[in-house]
């Protein structure tokens, strides 16, 4: 069977691009990734499961089109291209030209008009042809040997369209009467205009019964209202528009058999390519694991690419593509590694070779270490190993035996070195290591270095392991720890496994780079002014954290057990109920089922929208906004949140004990969040539910140590409000906050000028909801969809918000002006965020950044706050010699395992340094409680 693939270039590399747009992936040197990325993977997904024969890349030109002579509003508002994407094209097109497929294109034609006539020409002589796009208008295209392929998304399966599923989608008798819909329906995006009042559905009804826009219009005598009068007016742009919609089936392409087949990529191409993009799990999985990006040099910019090479292959079309705006890498990368740097590398075996280790570590300001360990869980592995550096290309690796006696002893040798406060540590993500070592009694002591927190710092945005840092900073490939136990998966081995010279070479090199790799950072942190916010908050805090890690929570198994059943009856009750109310039993985690009946059963929008799959869309935010309408709704919400609660936490939570404490280890993640917040995992305790009365309970499960110790929870109240007062300087915001006013009823009072005994409850929701929607650059449309309320009732309160605090709307204008001169906005602390699309033409991708800008000084600078206080209470509690232990970090709450006896010397402590952790004009207010578990302290 002869399988060609046409695919629509740039509809699938906006998707790539979109797709990541909130995790985008950028190289060292600032290229934005993401689209090439995602196109390259797609393409690897369609080779390697559907096996095309023949296939070829089709785009537009800039050169007008006859539907833009004939229509001059056509596409003639689209959006701007981001400037990321249009940096990243030439990229992929070197991808597809490394990959040996040709790439087409006619000026004055479309991509869909090529793609429609190979199709039909390809069809003709046996083929089987896949269109590969998202575009709905390929649809008329369909026949018995065409088909539209959607490439996998977001996690729904790839979908293959042909006639039976276009004809049931679209609701029509025959493929071509998709043109019809789309010509009576319009395409704003496009600026095809379609009828006025003629949406999707009515288009299907229509053509259901008339059969053609023509039809229609012959027949408008017996159509009613506004809907008689619209086709009646507007009939010639119905007309027009039918056109335009119309995929041209005679475009001057030829069907070059020979030059569409598929062949080998090339290696010449692609390898460097890769290696430029810094694209190494794709290089590995194209080259194996052989490939490094360290082998070749980047390809200089501001040179014109040829889509072929030279020369070109015979009878494919070309493209020229100027890369001259695309960032580089201020250097070359270089093949260096383990086999080709001279080095040396010292085995320290022996008592003798590991005293003289230690008495060159105790002559050193600082120096470099890791531990080698037989998991990547701190409090669940065991030590195999310690390495060490001084100094660049050397470095010195301390063995021990499986005997965690002896293990024990060759630490203890180490001990007073590595508790010495007057030499600094330095290392690679320290935390793990620092907790490691505290299962053998070492309390790691002196000024830290951590290589993961700088780079985090310097670009929070981009990934900061040890072996990308290495290849993108240093040029320097580190030898894979899959090199030496095999790939992830359930045969990996573990470092013991491992013969002693590999471990040696591989454990010294992790040391030596990472003590490298601090002397390039050093300077970096220095020159973005981020020298106090690394020492003295990020690498501080990295021993408050190894302690809440190693410390761990107590959960109570009972309360879990007995919630656990309560959940299963609520559901249980929950389903019958829903069941009874539909009239119908279903699936209601199935989001197709769900969205049959709530949208076709029990019409509860007729506007329903649907996914690119063609099921309702059966989301949270869509099941909100009709909650309020339905209470077949609300319950369905209310039996999706008892099922989350049950198998996320409540089921889950005593699977994930500590087998060694009997406690909860949480694992918290420094260098993640780009706005300084902490996250954590095993468990999430960021998402456990506050919200509803049944998610707070899970609460109920986290109890003091025994009877002797209470829970103590402090929590800064609105402190996100509280500190875009202080940065702001709004005059009424800041006096409200100084009289102690609850913040959400002085707005309110503000906002609908009344007096504060006079705010009604519905106010004070509007104004609660305007305060927090200001954070998150919130419009007049997002205000309306929350609360329910005309837009235009929105844009009113929205409007007497800022007239009431300009200095709110004053920041918020001179935020982003500064962002807008110098790419970034700061924290109080100078923690900076990196909005690189602040100044880009396209509104979409502009707003995000805004909304950013705006949203990113106060949440970090939150986020500072609260580590700063943590820092202080966790030196405190020592100095005093206290046995009360931080447990827990949660948003913007601090949460404490407390002796009873030491309840009332411990709260002054946390909130005298939770208010204080940051000067300001604005009081900061700490509510704290205690309690028999967190639910009852909180």
């Amino acid at each position: 069977m002869k399988k060609l693939f046409l695919l629509d270039g740039m509809a699938l590399i906006y998707r790539a691009h979109f797709a990541l747009s909130k995790t985008p992936r950028f190289t060292s040197g600032g290229l934005n990734t993401s689209a090439v990325m995602g196109f390259t993977n797609t393409l690897l997904d369609v080779l390697k499961k559907e096996k095309p024969t023949h296939m070829a890349v089709v785009f537009d030109t800039d050169a007008p089109t006859e539907r833009h002579t004939d229509f001059a509003a056509y596409k003639a508002h689209r959006e701007t291209m981001p400037e990321d994407l249009s940096a990243a094209l030439p990229y992929i097109v070197k991808v597809i030209l490394g990959f040996n497929i040709p790439v087409i294109t006619a000026d004055g034609y479309e991509a869909d008009d090529i793609i429609g006539t190979l199709a039909k020409k390809a069809e003709q002589k046996g083929y089987q042809v896949y269109c590969m796009t998202p575009d709905k208008d390929f649809a008329q295209l369909v026949s018995d040997n065409i088909f539209i392929y959607k490439p996998a998304r977001m996690g729904n399966e790839m979908e293959i369209l042909g006639v039976p599923e276009v004809l049931a989608k679209w609701e029509i008798e025959r493929p071509e009467q998709v043109i019809d819909i789309l010509g009576l329906w319009g395409d704003a995006v496009d600026g095809i205009p379609g009828i006025p009042g003629v949406g999707e559905k009515t288009a299907k009804t229509l053509i259901k019964q008339y059969g053609s826009v023509e039809e229609i219009i012959a027949h408008s005598h017996e159509l009613k209202g506004k809907l008689k009068e619209n086709v009646e007016t507007f009939a010639e742009q119905g007309l027009m528009s039918k056109k335009l919609a119309t995929i041209n089936l005679n475009s001057p392409v030829e069907l070059d058999e020979a030059g569409l087949e598929m062949c080998a990529p090339s290696k010449e191409l692609l390898e460097p390519l890769f290696a430029e993009l810094e694209f190494r799990t794709l290089g590995r999985r194209v080259f194996g694991d052989d490939f490094s990006i360290t082998e070749i040099k980047a390809v200089s910019a501001g040179t014109q690419i040829d889509m072929f090479g030279a020369p070109v292959a015979e009878g494919r079309t070309t493209m020229t593509v100027d890369i001259q705006d695309i960032k580089e890498p201020a250097f070359e990368t270089a093949a260096k590694n383990i086999n080709n740097v001279e080095h040396q590398y010292h085995l320290a075996d022996t008592k003798e070779k590991r005293a003289e280790l230690i008495a060159i570590l105790k002559q050193q300001k600082s120096f470099c270490f890791d531990t080698e360990t037989t998991g990547t869980d701190a409090n669940n592995c065991e030590l195999v190993g310690l390495s060490f550096s001084v100094k660049a290309t050397e470095g010195w690796y301390v063995p021990v035996p499986v005997d965690q006696k002896e293990v024990q002893a060759i630490v203890d040798e180490f001990k007073e070195v590595m508790e010495n406060p007057a030499i600094g540590k330095i290392g690679q993500n320290l935390k793990f290591d620092i907790l490691m070592l505290k299962w053998y009694g070492v309390q790691i002591c002196g000024d830290l270095f951590d290589t993961m927190m700088a780079h985090y710092i310097i670009d929070p945005d981009t990934r900061h392991g040890m072996d990308v840092l290495s290849e993108n900073y240093l040029g320097y490939k580190p030898v894979s720890i899959t090199e030496l136990i095999g790939p992830k998966g359930k045969n990996q081995g573990n470092m013991r496994d491992v013969e002693i010279e590999k471990i040696k070479e591989y454990a010294a090199e992790d040391a030596d780079i990472t003590l490298q790799l601090k002397e390039v950072f050093e300077p970096k942190i220095k020159s973005v002014g981020a020298d106090d916010l690394l020492h003295k908050i990020e690498n501080p805090l990295i021993y408050v954290l190894a302690d809440i890690e190693h410390e761990g929570v107590k959960i109570d198994h009972n309360t879990l057990k007995e919630f656990s059943k309560e959940l299963e009856t609520d559901v249980a009750a929950l389903e019958k109920t829903v069941y009874e109310k539909a009239g119908v039993r279903f699936n209601i985690a199935s989001p197709k089922q769900l969205g049959e009946v709530l949208f076709e059963k029990l019409m509860l929008d007729p506007k329903a929208k649907k996914t690119k799959t063609g099921q309702y869309q059966t989301g949270e935010d869509v099941l909100l906004s009709l909650a309020a309408k339905s209470d077949i709704v609300r319950d369905i919400l209310d039996y999706r949140q008892l099922q989350k609660l049950k198998s996320t936490y409540v089921d889950a939570l005593p699977l994930m004990v500590n087998q060694k404490t009997g406690r909860v280890h949480t694992s918290y993640n420094q260098a993640v969040a780009a706005t300084g917040r902490l996250s954590s995992t095993n468990p999430n305790l960021q998402n456990i539910p506050i919200r509803t009365e049944r998610g707070r309970e899970v609460r109920k499960a986290f109890i003091p140590r025994d009877s002797d110790h209470s829970i103590v929870s402090a929590d800064y109240s609105q402190i996100e409000l509280r500190i875009i007062a202080e940065i702001s300087k709004d005059a009424n915001m800041m006096d409200a906050f100084v009289k102690g006013i609850d913040i959400h009823t002085a707005t309110a009072a503000n906002v609908y000028g009344v007096a504060v005994d006079q705010v009604d409850s519905t106010q004070r929701r509007n104004a609660k909801a305007v305060n927090f929607g200001i954070i998150y650059g919130q419009s007049a449309f997002g205000l309306s969809q929350n609360l329910g309320i005309p837009r235009k009732e929105a844009a009113e309160i929205i409007e007497n918000y800022f007239a009431q605090f300009p200095g709110i709307k004053q920041y918020m204008s001179d935020t982003m002006n500064f962002a807008r001169e110098n790419g970034y906005v700061t924290t109080l602390m100078g923690r900076r965020r990196y909005l690189r699309d602040i100044n880009s033409a396209n509104q979409t991708v502009r707003g995000f950044a805004e909304r950013n800008a705006i949203n990113a000084p106060i949440q970090g600078s939150a986020a500072d706050m609260i580590k700063i206080a943590m820092i202080n209470i966790h030196r405190e509690l020592k100095e005093q010699k206290l046995d009360s232990r931080m447990t827990m970090q949660v948003h913007d709450e601090l949460v404490f395992d407390v002796p009873n006896n030491e309840i009332e010397i411990v709260k002054p402590i946390i909130i005298d340094n939770m208010r204080n952790a940051i000067k300001t004009t604005v009081p900061i207010v700490v509510e704290i409680g205690t309690g028999l578990n967190w639910l009852e302290a909180h």
